[in-house]
């Protein structure tokens, strides 16, 4: 007679051991699944990761290699599982792998730290490691899971604002000096506050005009290397003195860059002659013109400066006390030469630098 329910003695009856046989079966096959789901997923973030992941055995020999260590190092999984994980370790750094593999023995986890590694093809990059140790279920330790990220980007960029910061340094102090300087020697040139106030500001202006052209340049690789041209310096410089017609000054011929350190000077110079052709030159005229030509042979620049149009007094255009002093060191700072050559209602001046010191 077949069992159905339970026996005279109240055990179980075979329905019910089925029962439960198959609920602990399916238990079962739910755990794995979920294991196998939760190790595809782990594969999958290991495999896809920007990061160097790999693990290897206390012995120091490669266990597994992914992709991300792949583009960082250069070895494929092939070439690099079952090596010693020296192979990317420079020697002056092996030391670094012996306090480690002491660390991973005594169970404990390498925190994030700063290292150099070598590539296969032998060029070296900046990295950051973490090590942790992987044990097994009785808590052993089996060998260790690194990963590492390429910082190189970041220390470069660390670098590069070093620089920068220094650089700026430097031309800030630059500055407070030279405009100490115009104040002194101005103050002592005039007893008039208003107009000791008008030419500082201007003073002042075109140096601030001037510095804002290399501003967008600034990512280069030192701000020291960021440039304008004498071009466009120039349009700057005389922009104000326009006026209505497009055709009263003209800048035409070649052109040559202007670096950070050379810039306060040559900007200050330019600044002098505009100012001094606006208050007596061609452009105290209504017809006066200024053309203004570039040329650049070899390792020298020359420029001309010629004001047609010019009142009768043109004469007067002749720099005097702090302008002309200013001018002598502008052009003496930057191993250049200036002449000046008076005509009918105009002047002409020639001046020439080493195109060595405009650049720098």
């Amino acid at each position: 007679m077949q069992i159905v329910a339970r026996n005279m003695s109240g055990s179980p009856t075979a329905t019910t051991l089925r029962a439960s046989l198959a609920e602990s079966e399916a238990r079962e096959a739910n755990s794995r699944r979920e294991a196998f789901e939760a190790s595809a997923w782990l594969a999958a973030i290991v495999d896809n990761s920007d990061d160097a992941i790999l693990s290897k055995s206390l012995d120091g020999i490669v266990m597994s290699w992914n992709a991300g260590a792949e583009r960082l190092f250069g070895y494929t999984a092939a070439e690099a599982v079952g090596k010693p994980i020296t192979i990317i370790i420079p020697e002056d750094r092996l030391h670094e792998e012996d306090t480690i593999l002491a660390k991973l023995r005594r169970g404990e986890r390498v925190a994030d730290f700063e290292t150099v590694r070598r590539r296969k093809d032998g060029s070296f990059i900046d990295i950051a490691l973490t090590v942790s140790p992987v044990k097994d279920a009785a808590g052993n330790v089996l060998g260790a899971s690194k990963i590492a990220r390429d910082i190189t980007p970041n220390r470069r960029a660390a670098e590069h604002q070093d620089l920068i910061l220094r650089e700026m340094n430097h031309r800030i102090k630059n500055l407070f000096a030279l405009t100490t300087a115009l104040v002194s020697i101005s103050a002592r040139e005039t007893d008039d506050v208003d107009e000791l106030a008008e030419d500082l500001t201007a003073r002042f202006g075109a140096l601030a005009n001037a510095h804002a052209l290399t501003l967008p340049d600034l990512a280069a690789d030192t701000i020291e290397n960021a440039k304008t041209t004498l071009a466009t310096l120039l349009k700057v410089i005389v922009a104000a003195h326009e006026g209505r017609e497009a055709s009263r000054i003209t800048i035409d011929g070649d052109d040559t860059a202007i670096g950070a350190r050379a810039l306060p000077t040559i900007a200050l110079l330019l600044h002098e002659l505009a100012t001094n052709a606006a208050k007596y030159g061609a452009l105290a005229s209504a017809d006066g013109r200024l053309a203004i030509t570039i040329a650049v042979t070899g390792e020298r620049m020359a420029m001309t400066w010629r004001e047609t149009g010019a009142p009768d007094r043109a004469e007067s255009t002749a720099s005097e006390g702090f302008g002309s002093r200013l001018e002598k060191a502008s052009v003496s700072t930057l191993h250049g030469s200036i002449e000046r050559t008076w005509l009918n209602r105009g002047l002409e001046i020639r001046l020439q630098f080493p195109v060595a010191d405009l650049n720098r």
